[in-house]
């Protein structure tokens, strides 16, 4: 259980999460301090305003004017007690110029973030002047740094698991491919030998029952080579009708399924073109048909529609079956999954494959439920298909 929630993506994850987490921390600490220091820092400069206020021997000008100098960066805007500007300093002087309302909206800022500071006169009580400050470009630069570095480790995060998901992609497209290759190459062998021992038997004669049967179980093992091949490598998409193409496929399935089984073919009375792989594309159908098959255990009624709808193609094969648990519904595509007791559990996976890779359709579970499961397959019209 562990080691299946505990994988390379959680794992990077978790130490980004940490990353951020212990980043964002420790730039709230160093903010507050940097706030409480630049607190003192405006505090001084208020008590430098005073003693060059009432200093009148001028013995604490120099202490006076290194502080009130020496602050460069933190704004700050006096006013009196009705709120009438008397002075700023570190304000943007262009953009002052440029705006007659700006040290004004700097006031609002400074009061929603700040702590005012208040003076009182000591010779006179009823005077005061309030001075509001803003914080500095440091703390500013510090507060927003863990949002820079939330934004550089999620992008990290991204490009290293589209980077590491499309290596992997492709390393299973190559074993997709190197077993289909396999596959075509060892059936080559033993079609061939068969091949040879008809002709043998055809001049023994008195075999032709045999014969007959033999060839059109040659014939079936050429179209599983054929199409193990085409899988294996980029096949060569053609402009055929569909509907006589699905049909077909039908007639055949039909053929080999119970009688108790009824199947029914929707489609337009005119034509409808797409570029296929024919081999490949049955196959997909093939596939479709029998997991129907399975799915209504020999009693029931198979349906498939076909319809053309702003250059897509769609086709729905519709079962009366038991429908897919919901647990399972995306599972059923990955390699070697089946609730079957026999099978490898690669017919679904392969038809995604054939139609999404090869004829840049779509192949998915539009609907499932107990009496009604529908396979959708989507295909572009011959004018929107990319072929590469």
């Amino acid at each position: 259980m562990i080691t299946r929630f505990f994988n390379w993506k959680s794992a990077l994850s978790l130490i980004a999460i940490t990353i951020i987490s212990a980043t964002i921390f420790y730039s709230d600490y160093l903010g507050k301090k940097i706030a409480e220091e630049e607190r003192l820092k405006a505090e001084f400069w208020v008590e430098a305003q005073k003693l060059l206020v009432q200093d009148t021997t001028g013995l604490s000008d120099k202490l006076v004017f290194t502080i009130l100098l020496n602050n460069k960066s933190i704004p700050i805007i006096q006013t009196d007690e009705k709120g009438n500007i008397l002075d700023y300093v570190n304000l943007d002087t262009l953009k002052i110029a440029r705006n007659p309302g700006y040290i004004q909206e700097k006031l609002k800022d400074f009061k929603k973030h700040t702590e005012p500071i208040i003076w009182v006169n000591p010779s006179d009580s009823s005077q005061r002047n309030i001075f509001y400050y803003g914080n500095s470009s440091l703390l500013m630069q510090v507060r927003y740094y863990p949002i820079v570095q939330l934004f550089i480790v999620s992008l990290f995060i991204i490009v290293t698991v589209i980077a590491l998901t499309t290596s992997f992609n492709s390393e299973k497209n190559q074993v997709w491919a190197g077993m289909a290759k396999e596959t075509a190459h060892q059936l080559g062998t033993p079609i061939s030998s068969l091949q040879g021992w008809v002709e043998v038997l055809k001049e023994s004669g008195g075999n032709e029952e045999i014969l007959r049967e033999m060839n059109k179980d040659i014939n079936r093992l050429n179209l599983i080579s054929d199409r193990f091949g085409k899988i294996g490598s980029t096949p060569n998409l053609e402009k055929h009708e569909l509907v006589s193409q699905v049909e077909n496929m039908v007639e055949y399935i039909r053929k080999r399924s119970p009688e108790k089984v009824k199947f029914t073919v929707n489609a337009p009375s005119g034509p409808i073109y797409a570029l296929l792989s024919p081999p490949l594309f049955d196959w997909v159908m093939e596939n479709l048909l029998k997991n129907a098959l399975d799915a209504i255990e020999g009693k029931g009624e198979i349906r498939i529609d076909i319809r053309e709808k702003a250059g897509k193609i769609k086709i729905d094969v519709t079962d009366s079956g038991k429908g897919i648990s919901r647990k399972n519904v995306h599972k059923i595509f990955n390699p070697g999954f089946t609730t079957k007791k026999r099978g490898w559990g690669l017919g679904l996976s392969l038809s995604k494959r054939i139609i999404e890779q090869f004829h840049k359709g779509q192949l998915f579970v539009k609907t499932s439920e107990p009496g009604h499961t529908v396979f959708r397959v989507v295909l572009n019209s011959p004018e929107h298909t990319e072929v590469g």
